[in-house]
């Protein structure tokens, strides 16, 4: 088998099994002129919770444990450093915020001996380290050089309040210590995206166009440097045979990273669906999208239409192709109910011929979601704010937690239930709850869960300026005072969701037991006026026209009413 094939296979093999879905929109592209980058953490054993790092500081020559993130496989101790900042999610106080998609990269760059860092411990030491986006890509490419590469190839989403960049990494594998890497800035009004698809092609390789290496580290924090890279991330292609060309033409993702039919249908395409909806130009990749047209690539950010709110980033969340070719709510995977999710696995066989599912943005195993927002009219810590969610980002409700919060709300805190114990005050479980039961009949249970995530993010977004103005004031007269009221204001709002979302999901059980609906004005059943609970009688709508129609076409008669004169 050769290296493309190999490539490919693997390629196709961490799509389907590390997928995840970043958004990044840069200040001039938004609506408020805040930045925001967004991430569905999608895995089937990942369990959904809001980590908590509290600002420390520790005495020379303190050594960090280090644990994979996926596995929990202990990888061994780097130095810690004397000061480190308070980190809520994957946010700091200084409203830096990273995101990741898994993409794999070619089999031969895996499996790199005695390396310490994987890429979730990339993320968040790197938050607990730095004051901005540029430092943060500083920190991570210096880790990777001296601790060496312990995962397959990532692309990050790094923004702090001011820009947004996306960096792109694999492995040496057995060839060396260390990554492959780039890192770009998204420019001011453009928006980028990523989905488990390396997206970096050609890149600036001189200072005066933007490019640095990081033989210049240290040059990372001029503005107009808009691209670092590793020093030795053509040189390693070409050294190795897996490069051949000209340096100036050299395509980070399609050497390290090329893109197949499932890296396009399975990948690309929820960045296309993202990208469609603001940019009238998309549809000219839809080909692409679909797997088709491999050649023609969609490019790294594009400059939307119109600005783009908090509201639309959450909607993004939660796409399902809808309006689409790929939209899956009308093939008869979908059941009776138009369901737009599909059991695992993504692809299955029959008679031999393998197929596949459609995957989108939403999906049902997302552990956790955000929408990190950035806003430079406030102090750090009331600016960054993490807009946070567990379980499906379709049914998740975004509750905003303050960057510089110092506790977390209990019914979202690390260690409060796990995927292997149900905790029924937990909010993983408790939306998991409300997402599985609208699964069973997406058509009609669907709306009533999007009504009640409405009422209260709409409810959050109306009330949050207010909010941060009132802490900013406070924060300017007494810190201490400040951190303290966006604590409790942060705590309280999510752990009332969780108990709004306990009575919802009380509600919603009732209203569809046994496949009847009962009557209700707004959340109140309409009982049949004698005052012995007696619900007035339930309807019954049974089934859509063309669920009717599709079972005549398999069954005939089989099932029609004779009469028996």
């Amino acid at each position: 088998m050769n290296r493309l094939i190999i490539a490919l296979s693997i390629l196709f093999t961490y799509s389907v099994s590390q997928a995840c879905t970043n958004f990044l929109i840069t200040k001039g592209a938004s609506h408020d002129g805040s930045t925001m980058i967004s991430y569905n953490a999608d895995s089937h054993t990942l369990y959904g919770e809001l980590y908590h790092w509290p600002a420390a500081t520790y005495p020379e020559g303190t050594m960090l444990d280090i644990y994979d993130w996926d596995s929990g496989k202990y990888l061994g101790k780097i130095k810690q450093v004397l000061e480190t900042y308070n980190v809520v999610g994957n946010m700091n106080e200084y409203q830096v915020a990273i995101g990741e998609t898994t993409f794999g990269g070619l089999k031969e760059l895996h499996h790199q001996k005695d390396a310490i860092i994987d890429y979730g411990s990339l993320m968040y030491i790197a938050l607990q380290r730095s004051k901005s986006a540029r430092e943060a890509v500083k920190i991570i490419a210096e880790l990777l050089a001296e601790y060496g590469y312990a995962s397959h190839g990532e692309s990050f989403s790094i923004m702090d309040k001011n820009e947004v960049w996306v960096m792109e990494m694999v492995g040496k594998g057995e060839f060396g210590k260390g990554a492959l890497w780039v890192a770009r800035l998204i420019p001011d009004g453009y928006i980028s995206a990523h989905a488990n698809q390396a997206r970096i092609q050609k890149f600036p390789l001189k200072y005066k166009n933007g490019g640095i290496s990081s033989d210049e580290l240290d040059k990372i924090f001029d503005p107009k440097v808009n691209t670092v890279y590793a020093a030795d991330v053509i040189d390693f292609a070409m050294q190795h045979g897996f490069y051949k060309g000209r340096k100036k033409d050299f395509s980070f993702s399609d050497v390290y990273a090329p893109v197949d039919f499932g890296g396009a249908r399975f990948c690309e395409s929820r960045v296309w669906s993202m990208f469609r909806q603001v940019n009238s130009d998309m549809d000219k990749y839809e080909s692409y999208a679909m797997g088709f047209d491999l050649k023609n690539r969609m490019p790294l950010f594009i400059k939307p239409d119109r600005k783009i709110s908090l509201k639309n980033m959450i909607a993004f969340m939660g796409d399902h192709f809808e309006g689409t070719k790929m939209d899956f709510r009308n093939d008869p995977g979908a059941g009776a109910f138009g369901l737009p999710y599909r059991w695992r696995g993504l692809t299955w066989k029959v008679d031999d011929v393998e197929y596949f599912n459609e995957r989108s943005t939403s999906t049902q195993q997302t552990g956790f979601t955000f929408v990190a927002q950035g806003r430079n009219n406030y102090e750090d810590p009331i600016g960054g704010i993490l807009w946070f969610g567990v379980d499906d980002s379709y049914f998740t409700v975004y509750n905003p937690i303050f960057c510089g919060v110092l506790s977390v709300p209990k019914s979202y805190r690390k260690g409060f239930g796990n995927m292997m114990q149900f905790e029924p005050d937990a909010a993983f479980w408790v939306f998991n709850q409300v997402s599985n039961l609208a699964y069973t009949r997406y058509s009609y249970i669907a709306p009533f869960v999007k009504e009640e995530q409405e009422r209260i993010e709409n409810k959050f977004m109306k009330s949050i300026d207010i909010i941060s103005e009132a802490a900013n004031k406070l924060y300017k007269v007494d810190k201490e005072l400040g951190l303290q009221y966006i604590t409790d204001y942060s705590v309280t709002q999510a752990d009332n969701t969780v108990q709004i979302w306990k009575e919802l999901y009380k509600f919603l059980f009732v209203k569809f037991v046994d496949g009847n609906i009962k009557k209700t004005e707004g959340k109140k059943f309409i009982d049949n006026g004698n005052g012995k609970n007696i619900p007035a009688y339930p309807d019954q709508p049974g089934y859509s026209k063309e669920v009717y129609k599709e079972i005549i076409k398999e069954t005939g008669d089989r099932y029609k009413m004779r009469s028996t004169k």
